[in-house]
């Protein structure tokens, strides 16, 4: 039986990153993944010629050039720029939440009115120190573009009332008093030409990879073969549940071709309102316009729902309240006893990541 330096166990980017960098710096390296492909929630099927997001849309941003030059090594990027739009009821307005939006929402037209509207919403509202995502939207934007833009969005997204989510989670969306659609505030941001699976088959580029592969089916023999383990997935289900189960929200998609050059005239647009079941509706060819077929008559379109995780689904996002915070924090002091098993990336960190920090993380470990 052949003995490898490092088992990874799941083939998603941190996985990837990590057995690359390992690669590089002379250790042996076998890759598993339960999924029947690599690159995790960044794999993209190829359907009628358009690169589309299995897993839902992800946009690669960065300020850091080490990161973007190491991405753009594997696989050119386009100039894909974020700019989704929000859909309330029929009306639409621009995100992320800027002179655009304020336009559509009160018809004013300087950032002075905009500021006196939101400041004026907030001490309406009563709030100093924001202690929910509530209060902590007013408090950015003001109670109007809160309740449209907002609140019904949210709630579908994680499945709770504003009220029980914590503040932080509305921090990461950008509030300008410009009238800039540019969603991310990075100096880079783009989509890999070709899709995704060039930059992960680029990372795993002569690295074994087993998948259709499940750790937990055969883990004395995983656990056997190799002096260190490097494990991205649940770290709840690494050890067993022995504290309760970990919360997390799943997505489903109901992806659908459509004979039609154009559906929607942009990649992402959010729907706020409980009207609708779905979050979002993605149109995957405009991430990649370069591509020869974005002018035929046929497009591809995935819906977004969003729900609670439970055995059987993917786990997408951790719900970091006070409760799940607690909890990870125990299975954290185990992890943080293990000698030769590394725990990384957002499931076995409980914690979300933007992947260039998955990378940057990955990147400056120093021991491997």
């Amino acid at each position: 039986m052949e003995h490898y330096d490092y088992l990874i166990v799941g083939a998603g980017l941190y996985g990837s990153v990590f057995a690359y960098k390992a690669k590089t710096c002379g250790k042996s390296v076998l890759v598993i993944d339960k999924r029947k492909h690599s690159g995790g929630n960044l794999y993209c099927d190829n359907i009628d010629g358009i690169n589309v997001h299995t897993y839902g849309a992800h946009i690669f941003h960065t300020s850091n050039k080490i990161i973007w030059d190491f991405v753009n090594s594997f696989v050119s990027f386009n100039r894909y720029t974020n700019s989704p739009v929000a859909n309330y009821k029929g009306k639409l307005y621009n995100l992320p939440f800027n002179m655009n939006t304020f336009y559509q929402m009160w018809g004013i037209t300087t950032p002075q009115e905009a500021v006196n509207i939101i400041e004026k919403q907030k001490t309406e509202a009563g709030i100093i120190v924001p202690h929910n995502l509530e209060e902590q939207a007013i408090s950015l934007v003001g109670k109007d573009i809160y309740e449209i833009l907002v609140k019904e969005y949210t709630e579908k997204q994680w499945g709770r009332p504003c009220t029980e989510l914590p503040p932080f989670i509305i921090k990461r969306l950008p509030v300008r008093f410009t009238f800039d659609n540019n969603y991310f505030n990075d100096m880079y941001q783009g989509i890999p030409i070709g899709g995704y699976n060039k930059l992960i088959s680029g990372l795993l580029n002569g690295i074994e990879v087993k998948t259709d592969t499940d750790f937990f089916e055969n883990r004395t023999h995983w656990q056997n073969i190799a002096e260190k383990i490097v494990f991205t997935g649940k770290i709840d289900e690494y050890y067993n549940y022995q504290f309760g189960r970990l919360e997390y929200r799943t997505v489903k998609f109901d992806t659908e071709i459509i004979e039609n050059q154009n559906y929607q005239g942009n990649a992402v647009i959010n729907y706020t309102s409980h009207k609708e079941p779905y979050t979002r509706i993605i149109e995957h060819k405009h991430f990649e316009p370069e591509n020869p077929v974005y002018n035929n008559n046929v497009t591809v379109i995935s819906k977004e729902f969003s729900s609670e995780w439970a055995p059987g689904a993917e786990p997408f996002y951790p719900v970091n309240d006070e409760k799940n915070t607690a909890l990870y924090q125990k299975y954290k002091s185990l992890a943080d006893k293990e000698q030769n098993v590394i725990f990384g990336g957002r499931l076995a960190e409980y914690t979300y990541y933007d992947m260039d920090d998955i990378i940057e993380k990955v990147l400056n470990i120093s021991n491997i």
